[in-house]
């Protein structure tokens, strides 16, 4: 098992998937740190506060923080201030550090949102205020909001059928980068809508 904790949108799942990542003084990339199970089998962890030097090298100490992508990108490291952690572990005095990695992921995610196609304005606004109307209707009539709802996937799948087929046929790097997904969730995406196998 490999312990980690990982960030994700609504609108990107996996295909931008972040964490914490480290980096050691000599720049490179950690292994995974494995725990010895009691009753069951071991674990290894990947999560940065981990990364404290208690145990050396099989727990080295983190030189920096950066954020981490499943699209491959990385943000700036941010240096550890071990210098002045004093006593708290550094799960405690490294949270700081570990926040402005999450910030600059969600800035990278925005980035990306800028470079899909954009929703035309009429039907963002008309899709914004059916989701209002369904969140105002669940809070007196929940099994409503919920017909609506599958109403929508009824919709959804009428509806995206052969457009899916259309962007099939088009340039697969294009219809990734439009949609911001990766290859793999750009297909099956395609392959839900368009009713064929995602492993053809």
């Amino acid at each position: 098992m490999d312990s980690d904790e990982t960030w994700t949108t609504e609108e990107y799942g996996r295909s931008h998937e972040g964490r914490v990542g480290v980096l050691l003084s000599d720049g490179t990339v950690p292994e995974p740190v494995y725990f010895d199970g009691i009753s069951v089998s071991g674990s290894t962890v990947r999560h940065w506060s981990v990364y404290d030097g208690s145990d050396h090298p099989r727990r080295p100490q983190a030189h920096a923080l950066r954020a981490e992508c499943a699209c491959g990108w990385t943000g700036q490291p941010r240096t550890v201030e071990w210098e002045t952690a004093c006593d708290p572990p550094f799960r405690e005095h490294g949270s700081r550090t570990a926040e402005r990695c999450l910030e600059d992921w969600d800035q990278h995610t925005t980035a990306v949102d800028q470079t899909t196609i954009p929703l035309p304005t009429e039907l963002r606004a008309l899709l914004d205020e059916v989701a209002a109307a369904i969140e105002k209707l669940a809070q007196d009539a929940p099994v409503v909001a919920v017909k609506v709802a599958r109403e929508l996937e009824v919709i959804a799948a009428r509806t995206a059928h052969w457009p899916a087929h259309h962007a099939h046929a088009q340039d697969p790097e294009t219809v990734v980068t439009a949609l911001g997904l990766n290859v793999g969730e750009t297909r099956a995406l395609l392959a839900r809508f368009g009713g064929w196998s995602p492993y053809h």
